[in-house]
């Protein structure tokens, strides 16, 4: 323990009298320690994560198996100490910021794929596992995991199953939640919950699997899940199209599904982002026209060839001004390449993306755009408008100079209540992938009734009665 400053006292290292020195001694004795650590380096890594909210826990336990976590719950629960779950930190809400201190429990180490059995359809990972290796993995047998968040190179699994993370390919496979068969949790009291399973279908008792997935930290702390798996489609095309307007870009996505086709994923970008992207990228591999499609379709090759060539056509007739098609892994790469550059483009404007992930219904996606040009010009702030165009949830981007700023801050900030009040007066949603955390705990008492806000805390209260997990976030 050499070396390390104690954060409460200044001294050079945790000591007798100091409450941060005890619990890290206690922590010690139960789990060793390397598996401890209050250096002033750890403590500010894990205070925070890509939102801009901070706050240092008093000590971060690097956990390596379930043991190690249930000891640290029991622990907790016993003295009323708060403990934030965390894995990668990438998330966007603030969720594994620890607001009340406490400790920080990282999973992060615990990051094996244990088991990938093809002929049950499934993998059983711990939570650290890093979301684009375990779908590498799979890819490398023929099979496919999924979900497909942004940050899959650097998100964690756990982190993916406590958001019910999302991506562009939900619209064709569905969410995180879909994909979980089973999980093992560890409950406030240190106690070891198994739910679920390795079968597909499974109906014993209440969903509790279904209950830790897009609980936030809250209920319990995830430290394995059994994934489906399904087979990987041997072909995959896109078209990606450049259109005049947003509206006659948003009129192609009601008509591509109203043809009868099932697009893997179908992304939108309004003309800001795609100003940004010509500024960064270049005119020449940035779409004409003031709002852009990306559509992916996947399948069996003869198949997909002809669902292409159609809907080539289609979008053609529906009047972009640019089109170009891609067949195969690697010139859909290319494709996809660009969409993922948009939020560097955005970063490269110099100001501060305030990403929210809200969703309208799909019917709303011009109402929304053109709500956030009124933002625009009532607040001066660009906003920036892309995503998931197939299943209404768009990245809504107000970019603002600073937040360090009172008089920005203020302005930014009731710019985000205009966003949210709206999308919730269209029946929309708050986040369709982030999470509420604490980024968006203002609104959640208006995006929920009375009696589901009361459900919640019932079940935080029956799982949780001491409060100790994940606390300060949308429930308090």
């Amino acid at each position: 323990m050499s070396g390390i400053t104690c954060i409460t006292c200044s001294y050079s290292a945790p000591h007798s009298g100091c409450a941060m020195a005890s619990l890290a001694n206690d922590l010690i004795t139960l789990l060793g320690a390397d598996r401890v650590s209050v250096s002033d380096s750890d403590l500010s890594i894990h205070s925070t994560d890509k939102w801009f909210a901070a706050n240092p826990p008093q000590v971060v336990v690097h956990a390596q198996s379930t043991e190690d976590v249930s000891k640290t719950l029991r622990y907790a629960n016993e003295h009323r100490i708060p403990v934030t779950a965390q894995g990668s930190r990438v998330g966007y809400v603030g969720g594994c910021v620890p607001v009340n201190g406490g400790i920080a429990l990282s999973v992060a180490r615990m990051n094996r794929i244990k088991e990938i059995t093809l002929e049950d359809g499934v993998a059983v990972v711990e939570p650290g596992v890093i979301t684009g290796e375990l779908q590498s993995a799979v890819r490398k047998l023929g099979w496919f995991y999924p979900p497909d968040p942004a940050s899959l190179k650097e998100c964690s699994l756990g982190g993916n199953v406590a958001t019910n993370a999302g991506g562009p390919r939900c619209l064709k496979y569905g969410v995180t939640r879909h994909y979980v068969l089973g999980v093992e949790a560890v409950l406030a009291d240190g106690s070891i919950v198994k739910a679920g399973g390795r079968c597909h279908k499974n109906k014993t008792g209440f969903d509790l699997v279904g209950l830790m997935v897009g609980s936030e930290g809250m209920l319990g702390v995830v430290t394995e899940a059994t994934l489906r798996l399904i087979p990987h489609p041997p072909m995959r095309a896109m078209i990606s199209a450049g259109f005049a307007s947003f509206a006659e870009a948003a009129n192609a996505v009601q008509r591509i599904l109203g043809s009868g086709f099932l697009p893997s994923a179908l992304e939108i970008a309004d003309k800001f982002t795609l100003r940004a992207a010509r500024e960064y990228l270049g005119e020449s591999v940035t779409p004409q026209g003031d709002a852009h499609l990306l559509v992916e379709i996947d399948g069996q090759e003869s198949s997909v060839r002809g669902e292409i060539a159609m809907l080539s056509q289609l979008v053609r007739e529906l009047g972009c001004i640019c089109l170009e098609e891609a067949m195969g892994e690697s010139a859909c790469e290319a494709f996809w390449k660009l969409r993922r550059e948009f939020s560097y483009s955005l970063r490269n404007t110099g100001l501060i993306k305030l990403n929210e992930d809200i969703v309208v219904p799909r019917g709303r996606l011009v109402d929304l755009v053109d709500f956030a040009e009124k933002l625009q010009a009532q607040h001066g702030f660009p906003v920036a408008c892309f995503g998931h165009a197939g299943d209404g949830n768009i990245h809504v981007n107000i970019m603002v100079p600073t937040m360090d700023d009172a008089a920005i801050r203020e302005r930014a900030e009731e710019a985000l209540d205009q966003l949210f009040r709206q999308v919730i007066a269209w029946n929309g949603a708050i986040t369709g992938e982030h999470g509420v955390g604490i980024a968006k705990k203002r609104w959640w008492q208006e995006a929920v009734t009375p009696a589901t806000h009361q459900a919640h805390l019932h079940l935080k209260a029956a799982l949780d009665p001491n409060g100790i997990l994940n606390p300060g976030k949308f429930l308090g």
